[in-house]
């Protein structure tokens, strides 16, 4: 179990890293003319820079913290601050009819909620 919930917080790091560092650097205007960026042309730039700055810590949060063993407590914290995120996604892209990304952020969801789970529950890091 220990190890499935490794790769689940990589597997989520590496998506909230990518996501994160695009929405930090990439220009609006050019995330709104990409796929699945859309909802990016009704927020405003600092909007979409700070979600991009959470995601980048979002991926720190969900392997640094258990790795180095500093607070260690705050991987499952951040899973579910994942959890609020994505509910927040799927709203946003179903609100625009992007129902192939409403899908996407379950997995990203159920990816969350597993290690949410995993670590409060049965393979604590405490």
């Amino acid at each position: 179990m220990n190890i499935a919930l490794w790769i689940a917080a990589g597997l989520l790091a590496a998506v909230a890293l990518t996501g994160g560092i695009t929405k930090t650097f990439v220009p609006k205007e050019k995330l709104a003319a990409a796929h699945g960026g859309g909802w990016t042309g009704d927020a405003s730039a600092g909007f979409v820079k700070t979600l991009g700055v959470l995601e980048i810590l979002a991926a720190a949060g969900l392997i640094l913290s258990a790795a180095l063993d500093v607070a260690p407590i705050l991987v499952p914290v951040t899973a579910a601050c994942w959890i609020a995120l994505m509910v927040g996604a799927m709203i946003t892209h179903g609100r625009r009819g992007e129902t192939g990304l409403v899908l996407l952020n379950v997995v990203y969801l159920a990816l969350a909620a597993f290690i949410a789970w995993g670590r409060f529950g049965p393979e604590s890091f405490t």
